[in-house]
Order: structure tokens, then C-alpha cells, then sequence
């Protein structure tokens, strides 16, 4: 995959996968294992976080050299992740009507 092209795959992986927990009434979309909770919820979200962080480190490998990142890096994607999670919280806690 070239690199033009790998940023915007990136971006798209993360804002599915940022959703993915709130869309979805099974743990890690696997077993279905009583109620989700927003807890739970939340630690997938943590859990995809470092998934897309992994892939987007091995796109960055591919495409070269690995650039050093410091903590600012790490609050930035961290906060992005959690903006790309925002529609898929409104769905589930706003607007979705539960029984």
C-alpha cells in the first residue's frame, strides 16, 4: 500500500473501530456474555485504541523509518480516538431507545 493511500485506510479503520464497541452488544464482537456495560465498553475502546496504534505503527514501518514519539503524540491520538468514538456514544446513549 503506498503512502498516499495508507493514511486515509488508517483514519477509516480507526473511526470504524472507535465505533465498534458501542455498535456492537457482543465482547469484542466475539461472545455474548450477559449485558455490556459502559465499562466494558470503554475497555474495548482502550483495547482497539492500541490495535490501530499497532497497525498504524506497522504502515509507518513499511513506509520507512520509525519516527521517535513522545507523550504529547500518545494524548493527541488518544483524544482523536475518543472524537471518532462520539457518534457511536450518542447512538447508543442518546439516542437509542432501550427497553
Amino acid at each position: 500500500m503506498g503512502n498516499s493511500l495508507s493514511i486515509p485506510v488508517l483514519l477509516l479503520i480507526a473511526l470504524l473501530a472507535a465505533n465498534f464497541p458501542f455498535f456492537s452488544s457482543r465482547w469484542f464482537g466475539v461472545t455474548q456474555r450477559g449485558r455490556k456495560t459502559l465499562g466494558i465498553r470503554l475497555l474495548e475502546l482502550l483495547a482497539f485504541y492500541f490495535l490501530v496504534g499497532g497497525l498504524g505503527l506497522l504502515l509507518e514501518k513499511n513506509a520507512g523509518q520509525i519516527a521517535p514519539q513522545g507523550w504529547e503524540f500518545y494524548a493527541i491520538t488518544a483524544t482523536l480516538f475518543l472524537t471518532f468514538a462520539f457518534p457511536g456514544f450518542v447512538y447508543r446513549y442518546l439516542l437509542k431507545q432501550h427497553d
